[in-house]
Parts: structure tokens; C-alpha cells; sequence
């Protein structure tokens, strides 16, 4: 950690200081979210869970948002959504899956 910044001393100086935590607190929340987001895909997609669809449009969602608050680029979005896509369409769809019929 860095060491702690001196007091600032004119008003829009602290003005300032104040709205950068709260801007952090603030973008910390929205990226840890869209890290837990894009987990449950690549888990979605390496595991046996159903829905690696659905999980990838709310992944989708949620770096959108991030993107256009500012809290990532936007072209670490659309590379992030990209990848995750590739591996959600990887998946082989029910109608490839070969069918278990008892006869």
C-alpha cells in the first residue's frame, strides 16, 4: 500500500479526495460483480450445470454496464463477452447430444 497522501489543503482539493473514495467504493463493488459474473459462466461451461446460456447474458449484462460507467474499458468488454461467447457456443447443443432411448 501506498503511503497516505497529505491533507489537501484548497476546498475543491478535498472535494475532490472525498468523491474519489466514494467513486472507488463505488467501482470496486460493480467490477467484483462483474468478476463473480464471469466466473459462473466459465463454470457454467467447464462443469455439468445447465443454463451456461442464461449465465452468459447476465455476464453480458453486467460488463456492459460496467463498460459504460467506466469502471473497464469498453474494449475489455467486448473482448471479455467475446471469449465467454465462444466457449458458451462451443457447448454442444441438445440436438447434437446423442438421445438415451430405451427400446
Amino acid at each position: 500500500m501506498p503511503a497516505k497522501a497529505r491533507p489537501k489543503k484548497n476546498p475543491s482539493a478535498q472535494k475532490r479526495a472525498r468523491q474519489s473514495v466514494n467513486r472507488n467504493l463505488r467501482n470496486r463493488s460493480v467490477l467484483s460483480g462483474v468478476r463473480t459474473a464471469v466466473k459462473k459462466v466459465e463454470t457454467a461451461v467447464t462443469g455439468t450445470t445447465e443454463g451456461a446460456g442464461e449465465t452468459l447474458l447476465r455476464a453480458v449484462k453486467a460488463l456492459n454496464k460496467a463498460a459504460s460507467k467506466g469502471v473497464i474499458h469498453r474494449n475489455t468488454a467486448s473482448r471479455s463477452i467475446s471469449r465467454l461467447t465462444k466457449k458458451v457456443n462451443a457447448l454442444p447443443s441438445k440436438a447434437e447430444q446423442p438421445a438415451t432411448e430405451s427400446a
